[in-house]
């Protein structure tokens, strides 16, 4: 029996597609975008935090790449389908909640709104996956998106750079609690992200 494990992991090795190797890359970036973040806690160092934000655009652009890669060589999977799910999630979901709780959206509510925001985008991305095969019966490819995709994640955090550059998050207190003005660009993320009104056509 344990002769056969290496030749599962050359197997698998050998499902991977050259699109599959920009989703891992799009992982990869969300995976060192947290890492930035909580170097910035630690050392208190703004490049980290600039650092962090900036991979987040990158991410997004290896993401564009890895579907138009697919679609180019006509290959995929259902293994690049559930990579391209989980990079996503790390990179456009966790990541930014990382990073915004790392340049200061770190009160209770604040915490509690971010929380949501990265549970909306996990319930966006199964909803896709779940759905993405009646959506294309009858074209043979999925038309459109419902609710807002969650690379769109990258717009409330490059509006929360601008205000961490400018120093100034605006803290508010209400009913007692105290919360960050630009948290609620997360929480509209995250409702657009769930919407089963808003359909975008999908390129």
């Amino acid at each position: 029996m344990r002769l056969r494990a290496p030749a599962r992991h050359f197997s698998m090795i050998r499902g991977f597609h050259l699109a599959d190797l920009f989703t891992i890359a799009n992982g990869f970036c969300g995976v060192a975008a947290i890492f930035e973040a909580m170097k910035f806690l630690g050392a208190g160092d703004r490049k980290h935090v600039y650092t962090a934000a900036l991979l987040i655009p990158i991410a997004l652009v290896l993401d564009l790449l890895d579907g138009r890669i697919a679609r180019w060589r006509h290959m995929s999977s259902a293994l690049g389908k559930e990579l391209d799910s989980l990079a996503d999630m790390i990179s456009f979901g966790v990541a930014p909640a990382a990073i915004a709780f790392a340049a200061g959206l770190n009160t209770g509510p604040d915490q509690i709104i971010l929380i949501y925001f990265a549970m909306c985008g996990l319930s966006r991305l199964a909803r896709y996956n779940i759905t993405a095969d009646s959506l294309s019966a009858t074209t043979g490819k999925v038309e459109y998106f419902e609710g807002t995709p969650i690379p769109t994640s990258v717009i409330p955090l490059g509006l929360l750079m601008i205000f961490f550059h400018r120093g100034n998050l605006y803290p508010a207190r209400l009913f007692g609690l105290d919360f960050h003005w630009p948290v609620l660009l997360f929480f509209i993320s995250g409702c657009l992200m769930i919407s089963r009104t808003i359909r975008i056509p999908k390129p």
